[in-house]
């Protein structure tokens, strides 16, 4: 079962590599292009923080889907 903190770890890991792909020359312009625009509507780390937030006030969660990027850590 994957946790908040391996789905904020996952979230965070693959907006850094659309930042990779959209600054690598060596790739296709429309791959590049096409990174930017995902990139436009990604959610940032403070996006994350307020999602983690709202998630731990909100006294119906289960579980949360998210946690503070500051707590997750690469394992």
């Amino acid at each position: 079962m994957t946790t908040a903190h391996q789905r904020t770890l996952a979230v965070i890991q693959a907006g850094e590599l659309l930042v990779e792909l959209s600054r690598d020359c060596r790739l296709p312009n429309e791959i590049r292009r096409e990174a930017r625009r995902l990139l436009r509507h990604y959610p940032s780390k403070s996006d994350l923080n307020i999602a983690s937030r709202l998630e731990e006030q909100n006294p119906l969660r289960v579980e949360p889907v998210f946690a503070s990027p500051d707590d997750a850590s690469v394992n």
